[in-house]
């Protein structure tokens, strides 16, 4: 699984963090494979080269997240088996953007990883990190309790599920209050400056498509590449115990807003690619 995850440190915006996207929103949809034309067209509409395209479809291959295959006499790609469950997490979680309530429940997070086997620490604190955890201390993180089961799936994975405890708790009771506790376990700062740059990509986007279908995909494509990564930083932490001017509700509120205007255009234009007879 970890080979997988390791191309959410894919860039937003580079080819193959938009490769990656397309195939997010569209692979499983058409049977799970595309043909490789098929894909460099719809890349070509986001203006990336069919040269830089099979170069990303080739790192992809050796992530397991796509797998080469031919159907009827056509080379194409169709979705890693090991993605699959990648693909389904990143569903619910760009597309269903979450938030705790003042009363919802955290899930606290202990450890122990002896220093032999530091890089299993290091894979552990990374993909926690990746999932929106906070650092509470070095053997101990905290996140939303909705976070719970992600949590125990990368511990599974890793084979530390036996090194580990979860608890799930109430509201914290910090020393000061809670607001400056959380900004000692998250980077707040990093994670604002996602919602700012996100808000300033979309500012000049169109609430309404444009007609031409081509042009509709791409702005909805790079809506969702650089949104994705956002859901999984930020967990979606109560209001009262972040900054006053806190961009998240802004953010969400565009990028759901953008979606639901382009989503539709987008498809009707990926459907139209495929339409297209393949040549043998």
């Amino acid at each position: 699984m970890s080979a997988v995850l390791d191309d959410m440190d894919s860039r937003p915006g580079s080819t193959t963090s938009l490769l990656r996207t397309i195939i997010g929103l569209y692979l499983r949809g058409a049977g799970g494979w595309m043909s490789s034309t098929q894909l460099i067209t719809l890349m070509e509409a986001v203006d990336v080269s069919p040269a830089l395209t099979r170069t990303a479809l080739s790192r992809l291959r050796r992530k397991e997240v796509l797998t080469a295959s031919t159907r009827g006499g056509v080379s194409g790609h169709a979705v890693g088996e090991r993605a699959r469950q990648m693909l389904e997490r990143g569903d619910r979680r760009i597309h269903e953007p979450r938030s705790m309530g003042p009363d919802d429940s955290w899930c606290l997070v202990y450890f122990t990883v002896p220093e032999t086997a530091r890089g299993l620490r290091h894979q552990l604190r990374r993909r926690l990190h990746w999932i929106g955890c906070g650092t509470v201390g070095p053997g101990l993180w905290i996140c939303p309790r909705y976070l719970q089961a992600e949590t125990e799936e990368i511990l599974e994975d890793l084979g530390l599920r036996d090194r580990s405890v979860l608890f799930v708790t109430g509201r914290p009771q910090a020393a000061g209050s809670l607001r400056e506790a959380v900004a000692g376990w998250w980077d707040l700062e990093e994670l604002a400056g996602l919602h700012h740059a996100f808000l300033d990509r979309q500012r000049d986007v169109p609430s309404v498509p444009p007609a031409e279908g081509a042009a509709a995909f791409a702005a909805y494509v790079r809506c969702i590449d650089s949104w994705r990564i956002i859901p999984y930083l930020d967990p979606g932490l109560p209001a009262d115990c972040l900054p006053e001017d806190w961009p998240g509700a802004a953010s969400s509120n565009r990028f759901l807003q953008l979606r639901e205007a382009y989503r539709p255009e987008a498809l009707a234009y990926v459907g139209s690619i495929r339409s297209v007879p393949q040549a043998v």
